[in-house]
């Protein structure tokens, strides 16, 4: 079903529509956001476009005092301490918002690792990228989900960096093979993407959506592990090692997708699909090697396979 909704819908934005193009109009005055990453990068824009339309953002940080920083000047917004790595760290995060008693509108898991060279996290040793990218977000809707309200929406920003794997189930934390940074991004891009079909099959009936997305390629600090030779490669740096001037989005339109699938009346009554440049992405056609999703990031029995080991690895499960 997930490929078969997956059809542009002629929405009037597109690649360089800015998160105050997709928010014009809107009022989010009394509505309750949480955005991880909510600090740094389209994070951060995402924070003041939802602050900036009247919203209350949480912003969860590994890094609060480098957060408390960098949002200093917004209205309504909150920081806590939280490591996506850390489950513990999760679970104490998500008390210390139910002890507020407040419902959550909105819920946007933008943080993230890119390209992250092997590193092991947690006492079972999980590969950092799918323990950051996937797994700890898992843990936390899971265990915000009492707290989410009736027509709440989650947002799960994936990556086009799922075009690089699917879900490599005989070594997912590559215990046996030999590690791969991009393979890893992308079995976690592509984690991203099942999550959100999955959550929205199971939440739709309580009135909760879920979306996943591209938000496009921005210069932010997710690009830090990178080298030269791979900004070279993706058109960033010329040889001579300048950067390139305007190369890809602005992080205001980086982060419109995500403000777009959160708050979006064009969006009512949707959920499980994958987003791409303020669009309903298509569905990749090898043969003409047109669209912005592959089938195995939106397909429903991989979500459903997704979820079950989810739940075994984290122990949370607020469907079970």
């Amino acid at each position: 079903m997930a490929k078969e909704q997956q059809t542009p819908m002629g929405s009037g934005f597109g690649p360089e529509s800015t998160v105050a193009d997709v928010l014009e109009g809107i009022d989010l005055t009394g509505r309750f956001a949480v955005v991880t990453g909510g600090y740094s990068g389209i994070g951060l824009e995402t924070t003041r476009a939802l602050a900036g339309a009247g919203a209350t953002v949480a912003v969860p940080a590994r890094r609060p005092d480098l957060a408390l920083g960098e949002l200093k000047d917004l209205p309504r917004v909150e920081v806590g301490e939280m490591d996506l790595t850390d489950l513990s760290s999760v679970a104490a995060y998500v008390r210390s918002l139910e002890s507020s008693g407040r419902r959550i509108d909105l819920v946007i898991n933008s943080a993230g690792v890119m390209a992250a060279p092997l590193t092991r996290v947690g006492p079972r040793g999980w590969e950092f990228q799918v323990a950051t990218n996937h797994l700890g977000h898992f843990a936390l809707i899971n265990r915000l989900w009492p707290m989410l309200s009736s027509d709440a929406r989650v947002v799960s920003v994936s990556s086009r960096g799922h075009f690089y794997s699917p879900m490599r189930w005989d070594d997912p934390f590559f215990e046996h093979s030999e590690y791969d940074r991009w393979a890893a991004y992308g079995q976690s891009k592509t984690a991203n993407s099942l999550f959100a079909v999955h959550l929205d099959r199971l939440a739709r009936d309580a009135g909760i959506r879920a979306f996943g997305l591209h938000p496009g390629v921005i210069a932010t600090p997710l690009g830090r592990y990178l080298s030269d030779a791979d900004l070279i490669a993706a058109g960033a740096m010329d040889a001579d090692g300048n950067l390139t001037p305007n190369f890809g989005k602005s992080p205001q339109a980086g982060a419109a997708t995500q403000v777009w699938a959160a708050t979006s009346p064009l969006l009512e009554g949707k959920g499980g699909l994958y987003l791409n440049d303020v669009e309903i992405a298509a569905v990749f056609d090898p043969g003409t090697e047109q669209g912005d999703v592959q089938e195995y990031a939106i397909d429903p029995d991989e979500a459903a396979r997704l979820w079950a080991w989810s739940a075994e690895l984290t122990g949370v499960n607020a469907f079970s």
